[in-house]
Parts: C-alpha cells; sequence; structure tokens
C-alpha cells in the first residue's frame, strides 16, 4: 500500500480535529482572521488526513 503524506501527519481522531474546528469558530464568532483562516487551513488539512485514515483502515 503506497505511503501518503497526508496520512502521515495525523494522530487525533477525526472527531478530535473537528471539535478544535469547532472551538475556532467559537472563539471567532464566526468571522476568522489572517491569524485563525490559517490555523483553520491546517486544521482541515489534519481532519482530511484522519478521514483518509480511517477509511483506509476501514477498507
Amino acid at each position: 500500500m503506497p505511503t501518503h503524506s497526508l496520512t502521515r501527519g495525523s494522530v487525533r481522531s477525526a472527531a478530535e480535529v473537528n471539535e478544535q474546528i469547532r472551538a475556532l469558530w467559537m472563539r471567532a464568532g464566526g468571522s476568522l482572521s489572517a491569524q485563525e483562516r490559517a490555523e483553520y487551513e491546517l486544521l482541515v488539512v489534519e481532519w482530511a488526513a484522519a478521514i483518509q485514515s480511517d477509511v483506509i483502515k476501514a477498507a
């Protein structure tokens, strides 16, 4: 099975990352600053990697 760069970086579950994303949006009040936007983008990439990892494990 090939190693994908996205699956290597995530050690947290998709649910954990999703919770952090939700908390970020709550703290920001629905409008992200440039710094928060950068954090959000990193979290989304991590979340996608965790989802991909879950799919690969289930296959």
